[in-house]
């Protein structure tokens, strides 16, 4: 049984939250004073999210240029790069657990997240 009960429109309002998250964490837990290449990553992420949830195909965005399957990859690169980052780099124990947790959210989002709902257009175009 699959658990996928986040639609697109819940996906949209989580990435916007975990895109106000990512910029304002790591000025909240002093991360520029364990590592300044997490502060600056995470910053730059969370614009990044926020750029990218606003063109992409979904109810809460301005344009929907990026299909919501192509913004799942962004997601799952961008979770990749959390976890890689935590691997990787030479900062605390502290920005090493924000990467692992911040990668590991997304991930658990993506795999609650089910596929976008047809709209009235595509169904008449099958």
């Amino acid at each position: 049984m699959k658990l996928q009960f986040i639609t697109p429109t819940l996906h949209g309002v989580l990435d916007y939250a975990a895109a106000i998250a990512l910029i304002l964490a790591p000025q909240v837990l002093s991360l520029q004073d364990d590592s300044v290449l997490v502060y600056w990553f995470s910053t730059i992420a969370g614009a990044g999210l926020i750029l990218y949830s606003l063109f992409t195909d979904y109810a809460l965005s301005l344009k929907g240029i990026i299909s919501y399957r192509g913004h799942l990859i962004l997601d799952s690169a961008a979770s990749a790069s959390f976890i890689l980052l935590a691997l990787t780099h030479e900062g605390t124990t502290l920005s090493m657990l924000y990467c692992l947790v911040m990668g590991a959210g997304v991930i658990g989002v993506i795999a609650l997240s089910g596929p976008q709902e047809e709209t009235p257009v595509q169904a008449a175009a099958e």
